[in-house]
């Protein structure tokens, strides 16, 4: 038997979703203010270009060395019958490799409290478990069948990097999938692979939070559920509803451990 106790964890596992644009990515930048190493799986290819490394060059330069990343992208090319991969598409098994093992041979599931394990993103991440599962079965009749594949390679990540034994922390970064529901009402859900997943994945999370861009072009990030996002956090009490987007998830990840 296990008593309830009011003990926080150490560990905070979130997804953040978010329209692009919104300043998902660079929200990280004040968690690396905050002492936090980030490591981060880029699978939209796009990081080095973006605007974290800016800010961080800007805000906090003695840090740089905070953040370590892998980009893994598949490689296309064009023909006659338009883009087809230029050769195997290996970026999804590449990725499990490096869950397993990073490239500096440590082992993520044993980074401790004081590393974030960053994937940039969910939406690139399923696009490659696709092109994985389609290369497995190219001359499938069924498309049905390579979406069910990587629906279960991808709710299978997710699942362990959830886990307990995945022992630091996590964020999974998600664009937005905005989805009619039976009821006439509109939700919106990570974006994965097709529509069924998108809501399931929230079950993994005990935090989901959503950056946006509001009057003014003034960017935030919310904690607290809206009409259109269901968003949730074990701290709602203590937790502000609205958090700017520079200082957002440091404040956040100070807020949990509270």
């Amino acid at each position: 038997m296990v008593a309830l106790t009011s003990a926080n964890s150490t560990l905070t596992k979130a997804l953040i979703m978010g329209d692009s644009g919104t300043g998902k990515t660079g929200a990280l930048a004040s968690l690396v203010g905050a002492g936090y190493k980030l490591r981060i799986l880029d699978c939209d290819n796009k990081l080095q270009t973006g605007i974290l490394p800016q800010v961080i060059k800007r805000d906090f330069p003695d840090k740089l060395g905070s953040i370590d990343y892998e980009a893994v992208r598949d490689k296309f090319k064009a023909s006659a019958l338009g883009p087809v991969f230029d050769g195997m598409p290996k970026s999804f098994t590449r990725s499990l490799e490096l869950l397993d093992k990073w490239s500096d041979g440590s082992i993520p599931a044993k980074w401790g409290p004081e590393f974030i394990f960053v994937l940039d993103s969910l939406t690139f991440f399923s696009d490659s478990a696709y092109n994985w599962a389609k290369s497995l079965n190219p001359g499938t009749k069924d498309p049905r069948q390579w979406f069910y594949t990587a629906q279960q390679a991808v709710e299978n990540s997710i699942a362990m990097l959830t886990a307990d034994a995945f022992a630091t922390n996590v964020l999974v970064i998600a664009h937005v999938s905005w989805q009619d529901r039976p009821d006439g009402t509109m939700k919106g859900y990570p974006a994965s692979v097709g529509k069924a997943l998108g809501p399931t994945i929230p079950a993994y999370f005990d935090n989901m939070i959503l950056c946006q861009t509001g009057a003014g072009q003034k960017r935030t990030i919310q904690t607290v559920p809206t009409a259109l996002v269901d968003l949730k956090n074990p701290a709602s009490f203590t937790m502000a509803p609205t958090l700017p987007l520079e200082t957002g998830l440091a404040t956040f990840f100070e807020t949990l451990r509270k």
